[in-house]
This record gives C-alpha cells, sequence and structure tokens, in this order.
C-alpha cells in the first residue's frame, strides 16, 4: 500500500487528481489538507468532502489550514475554475464535517507518526507545508516523498510572464519549502511537476469521451467547442457527468485565453507522480523563489549547473509521456466510475 497526504485548493484539476488517487486500489489517503488558492480554503474543504461521498469513500479527514497567504493578500481565481472552483459541475452539500483538526496539526501528527511512509502531494500553494515546517524542521527527512506542483523554468507563466499560479499566490511559503531542502540527499528532494510538462497534460474532448466510455456509460459523453457555453452532461454516471461539467468549464476559459478547447491537467499528473504510475525524468537544481520584486514575484529560477554553488533543493521533472499519462487516469477513473451506483433516469 502506498499512503498520501494531500494538500490542495479545489479547482478542476485538483479535483481529477483526488479522483484519480481514491481510484487506484494500492493507495490510501491519509488526510486532505485545504488552503487557499483557486477558491477560498472552505470552499476547497466542502469540494474535497462533496468530491470523496461522490466516490463513495467518506471518512477521510478533511482539514482547513491557512486561509491567507504568509504575507501578501489572497488572490483566487473563480474566473478559471467557477464560483466554486468545480466549474459547472453541481454537488451537493457533504453530510461529512471539516475536520476539527488544523491542516498544520495534521501534517505534523500524521507524518510523526508514520515516519518514511507518507507521500506529501501539494497541488495548491505552499502555505499549509510552510507553517508545518516551521512547526516540524524534519518533516523533509520523516516524510517518504514530496511532490510538488508549482512552478516554471525557462517556460512563460500562466499569471504572469514569469509566474506560475500556485507558487504566485504565496511566493514567501515556496521560498520557505524550496530551503527547508536544500543540502538534503538526492533522493530526498522534492519532485516538482512546474508548467513545462504539466501544461503537455492537454486534456481534449476525445479523452472526455473516452472517459466515458471506460465507465461503461451508455451514452457517448460529448464536451465539444460548438456546443454552447456551460451545457450539462446527460450521463446517468455522476462521476461521469461531475467530471464532465468541471472539464468543460476548464475547456471554456483554456478557449478564452487562446490555448484551444483544452484543459491543462497539471494536478493529475502530479498524482500519478506521486504513486509512480507514469514515467517522468527529473533534474536536480537550486530553485530560487523571486519575492521582492513587483513584477517578477513568484518567479521560478532554476540554477540546473551549480553557479550559484548552493546545493540542490529540488528534482525538477523535465519529460513525462502524456499520452501513457491519459492512459492511466482514463483506465483508473473509468473503473472507479463503473463501480458507482448510477442515478435515476
Amino acid at each position: 500500500m502506498q499512503s498520501v497526504l494531500m494538500d490542495v485548493d479545489t479547482g478542476i484539476d485538483d479535483a481529477l487528481a483526488l479522483v484519480y488517487l481514491l481510484s487506484r486500489p494500492e493507495v490510501t489517503i491519509q488526510a486532505i489538507t485545504c488552503t487557499a488558492g483557486n477558491v477560498g480554503a472552505r470552499q476547497v474543504a466542502l469540494n474535497n468532502l462533496a468530491l470523496l461521498e461522490l466516490c463513495g469513500r467518506a471518512g477521510v479527514e478533511v482539514a482547513v489550514g491557512a486561509e491567507v497567504p504568509l504575507e501578501i493578500p489572497l488572490v483566487t481565481t473563480e474566473e478559471t475554475h467557477g464560483p466554486q472552483g468545480i466549474g459547472y459541475a453541481e454537488l451537493p452539500r457533504p453530510a461529512g464535517e471539516i475536520s476539527p483538526r488544523h491542516a498544520v496539526d495534521v501534517w505534523v501528527e500524521t507524518v510523526r507518526a508514520h515516519p518514511g511512509e507518507i507521500t506529501g502531494l501539494i497541488t495548491g500553494p505552499l502555505t499549509n507545508f510552510a507553517l508545518a515546517l516551521r512547526r516540524e524542521p524534519d518533516l523533509p527527512r520523516l516524510l517518504k516523498g514530496l511532490v510538488i506542483m508549482g512552478g516554471c523554468f525557462n517556460y512563460q507563466g500562466n499569471t504572469t510572464p514569469t509566474a506560475e499560479w500556485n507558487v504566485s499566490v504565496d511566493p514567501h511559503a515556496a521560498q520557505e519549502v524550496f530551503a527547508a531542502y536544500s543540502g538534503l540527499p538526492q533522493d530526498s528532494l522534492p519532485v516538482v511537476c512546474a508548467l513545462e510538462t504539466t501544461e503537455r497534460i492537454e486534456m481534449r474532448p476525445e479523452h472526455l469521451q473516452r472517459l466515458a466510455e471506460a465507465a461503461g456509460a451508455g451514452e457517448p459523453e460529448l464536451v465539444l467547442p460548438e456546443q454552447p457555453e456551460g451545457q450539462r452532461s446527460r450521463s446517468r454516471n455522476l462521476l461521469v457527468a461531475c467530471l464532465s461539467d468541471a472539464i468543460r468549464f476548464y475547456m471554456e476559459f483554456h478557449r478564452l485565453y487562446d490555448q484551444g478547447f483544452v484543459a491543462h491537467m497539471h494536478d493529475a499528473f502530479a498524482a500519478a507522480v506521486a504513486v509512480g504510475r507514469t514515467p517522468f525524468q527529473t533534474r536536480p537544481a537550486t530553485v530560487h523563489v523571486e519575492t521582492g520584486s513587483p513584477r517578477l514575484i513568484g518567479t521560478t529560477v532554476a540554477d540546473f549547473r551549480g553557479i550559484w554553488k548552493e546545493p540542490a533543493n529540488a528534482r525538477i521533472v523535465v519529460s513525462n509521456d502524456p499520452g501513457q499519462c491519459f492512459d492511466e487516469l482514463i483506465a483508473s477513473v473509468g473503473a472507479l466510475a463503473r463501480s458507482l451506483p448510477l442515478r435515476s433516469s
């Protein structure tokens, strides 16, 4: 079995990452901690609880952590992910309750209780983990591993010309996290899934059609650019309908910014990396996060060649296999969806 502690700002691609991990029989999600990012932290928690219940996995602890970044005002992105963070999808209010524990307590207590067993997966801003490191500086040594979705290196940002969203929301937290890993053995350094490889995980209408087929849905799931904006899925499979409605919103957003009728599934790739289900290669580097310059704040710079004469603090993913990744996501999530009850017609 593999044990994962997720920290998310759910978020459409975070939602697919969570559903994917729930679909893996060998994966145990120890807990889900929530930070503000795509939407506010409490809405993130409600999204996670609702998705757990939709997938028949109620009972996983969902805890709220930081509701604002360490030093700068919070910026959220409902225009990208929808007013509740899951696009056009509408989920019932969950029956489950948000944990009384703070996310920092969850990180520290869980990892201390299972040294060397937990893989951390962070697909939102790094605020919660930075605060947990302040409480327990040995977290990098106590974790089995850490996978971060964030940053971009020698590549255009998706928030500013040089900054990726998760890092730009809380650059001070990102800088603290990378600093905490400086000088550790290479196999202990975080694996960083940055835009130059996550934007290759480009979901298209045919992927949603394949997902519905894998789920055994009776009708084709057609999410097409010529359809009216906001059209809703009629699938009787509730998980297929939820993902379809969420991802349609994301595709429409990407098209609005001249990227085509596609959706970049950054976080789903990071989830597959965290559990070793998709091939990738990394290069060690020293990562610096800019926190001072108004125009460059949130910029991530990687020294791959040792010019700064500082120890590496990250392993940056430099290659991946989008086709295999989508095969993995579709087969696994499709099998989970097939196992769930259908809604009445």
